[in-house]
């Protein structure tokens, strides 16, 4: 009978494959290739006598693709994202110089310049009247509407006091009131603002919208976008 030289008989009956070594460029990131280069090289290696479970070795495989495929959409997903990014600001861009309607009361504005708003309720009002204050809680101007149906109503300030004079440019909001089934209520105002400029790295990573007055919303927070 035939001698098999090297000590152990069993390693004549191993495969014999060259070492596998990741390349520099992969800095030690397994890809799919490489994690079945390491499994062919562990299946020439094993105990003949005690081969790996089929159920272990699946296992393996079936983690591994899910693993690279989790990567992958990962990497889709980003892709996506990024490009989700230029497009919201290639459009907020657009809006600088025009005016956006926002959920906001508090306006600034330029001497002699006409307001814009909405007023929203959810029910029918009656005598309703907006006020006009300035920051120290002052009523320089009062606006009586009426009658209102449910959804909204647009109005605009002509930018004067009570007096007839041109408000003095700064800060400014709306108050509006009327009766909502019989009881005094303070309705909903909503503010048209113009677009001075845009942050495109903002809060949270959010488009930013800087409003004339000084203050900013977010791109996802306006409602409506108007001409003028």
């Amino acid at each position: 009978m035939e001698t098999v030289k090297g000590g152990n008989p069993l390693e004549a009956m191993r495969w014999q494959k060259e070492d596998y070594k990741v390349a520099e460029q992969d800095k030690g990131m397994l890809t799919q290739a490489d994690f079945f280069a390491l499994l062919t090289k562990e299946l020439s290696n094993q105990d003949p006598t005690k081969p790996v479970d089929n159920n272990e070795m699946i296992s393996q495989m079936t983690a591994f693709s899910t693993t690279d495929g989790v990567s992958k959409l990962n990497d889709q997903f980003n892709s996506f994202a990024s490009s989700m990014t230029s497009s919201q600001a290639l459009q907020a861009s657009s809006l600088v110089g025009r005016s956006v309607l926002v959920k906001d009361n508090v306006f600034g504005m330029n001497e002699g310049e006409n307001v814009k708003g909405k007023l929203v309720t959810d029910k029918p009002a009656s005598n309703v009247v907006i006020y006009v204050e300035n920051t120290a809680g002052e009523v320089i101007q009062t606006v009586p509407v009426g009658s209102v149906n449910k959804g909204e109503f647009g109005f605009t300030w002509n930018g004067q006091t009570a007096n007839g004079e041109d408000a003095q440019a700064g800060a400014y909001r709306f108050r509006v009131v009327g009766l909502v089934d019989g009881k005094a209520s303070e309705l909903e105002a909503m503010t048209y603002r113009k677009v001075d400029s845009v942050t495109l790295a903002g809060a949270g990573g959010n488009i930013m919208l800087n409003l004339n007055g000084g203050s900013a919303m977010a791109l996802a927070d306006v409602i409506e976008v108007s001409e003028t």
